[in-house]
Formats: structure tokens, C-alpha cells, sequence
């Protein structure tokens, strides 16, 4: 007899699980609120750098000829003169007649310069005020920067002008033919009784 095969035939095949990518995405909206958090932040905690100004105060271009020339004590006018490789020279009252230890002398820049001999100035010309019973008078130094100059030059001497609080100050570009011998390191020569007064005052501070 014959016999019937009742199998399947094939057997049973392996069935392969396969997973399914899922694709992979970044929620970035927790970002974005993270990053306007921190810019309102840094908006409302940071300062803006403000510019450096110095306040200065300059003349009408048009002179009034009707204006009478304002007169100055020479024992409270300081000039100082502007040149070329930083050169400072200062004299205090008239160039011709300077007041006692006030005669042309160059200084340097900074702290042991031209700052110590404008704080030890305007120290004696607040006595002297004072001695005249008018206390409010103060120093007034005249700053002649000449064309050699350079800018920082001027800036640094309106920084001390600004450092020892001298009440009144200007900046003019007029130079006298002396004071262009000064600065180009001309000897200056003075009147013979400019010579004996500073002679005899130096005399008295020796003995």
C-alpha cells in the first residue's frame, strides 16, 4: 500500500524580527528659551561702556573789537609751552619778567614732572590770594601746544590739569618769537634787572 506523506513539506523557517529604525530627532525648543533667557539676562545685568569726554570749553571765533582785554595778575599765570619729542617747558608770569622761581625751565611728563610743580604753583598763588583777602583766585595756566606737538602731548597735560583741579585754564596757539626760541632750544636771554631780582632772590634763600 502505498503512503501518503501528510508533512509539510518544507519544514518550519526561521522568522527574522527585524526592529524598526525610528528616527532620531533634538527637541530644540528647550534651546531656544535657554538662549532668550540668557540674552534678556546679559541685557539687563550688563552696563554699556560709556565714551570718555573731557568737558573744554572754547571762545567764539567772531572777537567783539569792542571787548576790553581782560587783565590777568601774572602771579597766579602759568605757561606752559608744547613742543616737538615731548618737550615741556612752563613759566610762570610775564616771559620777559617772570615772577621769583618762575623763570623758563623744562619739565617732564607725569607725577614727579609737571604734576609737582603745578601742585607746589598752585599751593603758593592760593597763599598769595589768600593775602590779598581774595581766597577764590586761583591758578591759571595757559597751554601754548605749538605745531611739533602731537595729540597725546595735549592730552596728557589736560589730564594733569584735570588731576591737580586747576580751577581755570586754556588752550591758545599764539606764540611770541621768544617763546618759539624756547622751545626750539634757543638761549633766552633776560632783561638785566630780571637777571639781578632773580639773582638776589636766590641769594636770600641760600643765606
Amino acid at each position: 500500500m502505498a503512503e501518503l506523506n501528510t508533512g509539510d513539506g518544507g519544514g518550519k523557517k526561521d522568522k527574522k524580527v527585524r526592529s524598526k529604525k525610528q528616527n532620531s530627532k533634538v527637541d530644540l525648543t528647550a534651546m531656544v528659551d535657554l538662549a532668550f533667557l540668557l540674552i534678556t539676562f546679559f541685557m539687563l545685568t550688563t552696563t554699556l561702556s560709556k565714551p570718555q569726554s573731557m568737558n573744554l570749553g572754547l571762545p567764539d571765533k567772531q572777537d567783539d573789537p569792542s571787548e576790553k582785554p581782560i587783565k590777568v595778575d601774572e602771579n597766579r599765570t602759568m605757561t606752559i609751552l608744547l613742543g616737538d619729542n615731548d618737550k615741556l617747558v612752563r613759566y610762570v608770569g610775564l616771559l620777559a619778567t617772570p615772577v621769583a622761581g618762575g623763570a623758563p625751565k623744562d619739565f617732564a611728563f607725569g607725577k614727579e614732572g609737571i604734576r609737582k610743580e603745578l601742585l607746589s604753583r598752585k599751593a603758593s598763588v592760593l597763599a598769595y590770594s589768600t593775602a590779598k583777602g581774595k581766597p577764590k583766585n586761583g591758578m591759571i595756566v595757559i597751554i601754548k601746544p605749538s605745531k611739533k606737538s602731537n595729540y597725546r602731548n595735549l592730552v596728557d597735560i589736560l589730564d594733569e590739569m584735570a588731576i591737580v583741579d586747576v580751577p581755570t585754564y586754556a588752550i591758545v596757539n599764539d606764540f611770541s618769537p621768544e617763546e618759539k626760541k624756547l622751545l626750539e632750544g634757543s638761549t633766552f636771554i633776560l632783561p638785566l634787572h630780571t637777571q639781578c631780582r632773580i639773582t638776589s632772590n636766590v641769594s636770600q634763600q641760600q643765606f
